[in-house]
């Protein structure tokens, strides 16, 4: 009988630890931190698809996204889908583009990070960046390359799920993202 009692003392003490993990996990996974999957080419060749990302949420209310920075955002067109795109220019800015460059305030981006060397647009070519919004384009500039705030226009603070900050899958460009 004593032997039944340690067995099951041992499988209760398994499914605490197993319970505790699995509260941790969703913890980290909704509130922390959460993994993605880049799906196309619109962040090539910095990004390119199958590669996995590690995206910060938690200091998101605290710290808004900045220039550069690499974020997740829910698709501006109402889909459950989410995508990842560049900062281009925050609250306050005026983004333009022009002879296929961007500039931002006046001045041109310094873009090595982008796929071809022109950045296209149609119909409008110049944002004023408003309150609590950010401008996001893709890396892939060219034709058809990307989907993204020369379409859908700015974007809301608040439909910026968090800022990617690390590849871990393939191993081969496993790192922090710049």
């Amino acid at each position: 009988m004593k032997s039944s009692n340690i067995v099951w003392k041992n499988l209760k003490e398994w499914f605490k630890v197993i319970f505790v993990a699995l509260i941790i996990a969703f913890l980290l996974q909704n509130f922390l931190l959460s993994s993605t999957i880049v799906d196309g080419s619109s962040m090539s060749p910095t990004l390119e698809t199958g590669d996995r990302l590690f995206v910060n949420r938690f200091f998101l209310p605290k710290k808004k996204p900045k220039r550069g920075n690499i974020v997740e955002i829910k698709a501006p067109d109402g889909t459950n889908r989410d995508f990842i795109k560049r900062v281009i220019a925050v609250s306050g800015d005026v983004v333009e583009i022009k002879d296929g460059k961007v500039y931002v305030n006046g001045h041109e981006l310094e873009e090595s990070y982008i796929k071809g060397n022109f950045t296209m647009f149609s119909g409008k070519s110049r944002w004023k960046v408003g309150e609590n919004q950010i401008f996001v384009l893709g890396d892939n500039r060219t034709p058809g390359g990307s989907l993204d705030s020369r379409s859908f226009g700015t974007i809301e603070i608040d439909k910026v799920v968090g800022i990617a900050f690390f590849r871990f899958y393939p191993f081969n460009k496993f790192g922090i993202l710049r």
